[in-house]
């Protein structure tokens, strides 16, 4: 999958290990790192979405068209799909299968 980012800022502290664990300590750096390997990895958004440990799921609310993968509890790293209109299913839903670009928006936790 390709992996842009919000901002310069958050891709060199996304990118640099040092960084990440200055910014969010050791065990949560490991996460976030392992999340990384996994986007990269990924073909498309419904490759990642079938992971169960990375429990990507569209959020809701304020928070609408960014999609949660679990990091460190309460932690959850927020993604979109990086287009201008993202492809859609028939019923309006995200079609997952087509969703092969992806931006990091931030690092959050979004139940606090």
């Amino acid at each position: 999958m390709i992996i842009l980012f919000k901002n310069k800022k958050l891709e060199r502290t996304l990118s640099d290990r040092k960084a990440l664990v200055q910014h969010y300590g050791a065990d949560q750096a490991k996460k976030i790192q392992q999340r990384l390997l996994e986007l990269q990895a990924a073909e498309n958004l419904h490759t990642l979405r079938s992971l169960p440990q990375v429990r990507a799921h569209e959020l809701a609310g304020n928070r609408a068209g960014q999609i949660s993968l679990d990091l460190k509890h309460p932690y959850r790293l927020l993604i979109v799909p990086a287009y201008d209109d993202p492809p859609r299913k028939n019923d309006g839903g995200l079609d997952c299968e087509k969703v092969t670009k992806i931006k990091i928006v931030e690092v959050e936790d979004t139940h606090g």
